[in-house]
C-alpha cells in the first residue's frame, strides 16, 4: 500500500497514524503540490494530498482512505460502531479537518512553507490573527470536552484522538507551546497522543527535515 503525499501535511500524517495502530504497512512515497507523478494523479485527480494506492485501488482525502483501511483490517477498531459514538468520531475528525486544520494552515503556510519552502515572504499578520484570534477558542473548546480518560471517544483511542492530535505536531514545529496553566488537560492530552509511537516516529522526522530546511 502507497501514501503519496508529506508527513508535514496534518492529513497525511493524521493517514499515516492510523495505519500504524492498525498494525498496517504503508509506503509513504515524497509528494508536493503540483507533482505530476502519474500514479499520484491517477489517485489524486485534483492534486490533493495525501493519496492511497493498494494495488489496483486508487484514491484520494484521508477519511476517505481510513475508512478503507478500516474496512480492510476491522481489528483494533479505531472507528466505533455504536451510532453517537460513531457521530462523534466523524465530527472530532471534521473538526480536525476543516475548523482545526484552517487555522494552523495559515501559521504553518506563512511562517514555514512560503519562507523555507516557496523562498517568498509569508504573511506574519496573517499568521499572528490565526495564532492570537483564532486559535485560543478552538484550544477552549477542547479543554472542554477531553474525558477524564484522556481519550476523547469511548474512553479508548479511536480516529477522533488521531484527526485532532496530528495538526498539533505542526503546532509544535512552530513553538506554539500550550499553556498548562489555561489548557491542563489539553496539554497532557496532545502529549501522550503525539508520544505514541505511530505519531512520534514521524514527528521526529519533520524536525529534523525542518531543522536542515533552516
Amino acid at each position: 500500500m502507497i501514501v503519496y503525499g508529506s508527513s508535514l501535511s496534518p492529513f497525511v500524517r493524521k493517514v499515516l497514524a492510523f495505519a500504524a495502530e492498525k498494525g498496517i504497512a504503508l509506503e509513504l512515497k515524497p509528494t508536493g503540490p503540483g507533482n505530476q507523478d502519474p500514479g499520484f494523479r491517477e489517485a489524486s485527480p485534483f492534486g490533493k494530498m495525501p493519496a492511497f494506492r493498494d494495488g489496483d485501488f486508487a484514491i484520494a482525502d484521508s477519511t476517505a482512505i481510513i475508512f478503507y483501511l478500516e474496512a480492510v483490517r476491522s481489528e483494533p477498531a479505531l472507528i466505533p460502531v455504536e451510532p453517537r459514538a460513531r457521530a462523534r468520531t466523524v465530527w472530532f475528525d471534521e473538526f480536525s479537518d476543516t475548523i482545526l486544520f484552517a487555522c494552523g494552515r495559515t501559521m504553518f503556510f506563512n511562517r514555514v512553507v512560503a519562507p523555507k519552502f516557496l523562498g517568498i515572504p509569508g504573511d506574519e499578520a496573517a499568521a499572528a490573527k490565526a495564532e492570537c484570534e483564532e486559535l485560543p477558542p478552538l484550544l477552549d473548546y477542547l479543554e472542554g470536552v477531553i474525558p477524564d480518560s484522556g481519550f476523547l471517544v469511548e474512553d479508548r483511542l479511536t480516529l477522533a484522538d488521531l484527526s485532532v492530535a496530528s495538526p498539533f505536531a505542526n503546532f509544535r514545529h512552530l513553538n506554539v507551546i500550550l499553556d498548562p496553566a489555561r489548557h491542563p488537560r489539553l496539554s497532557g492530552y496532545v502529549e501522550s497522543i503525539l508520544d505514541r509511537p505511530s505519531f512520534k516516529s514521524w514527528i521526529d522526522r519533520e524536525t529534523a527535515f525542518l531543522a536542515r530546511a533552516a
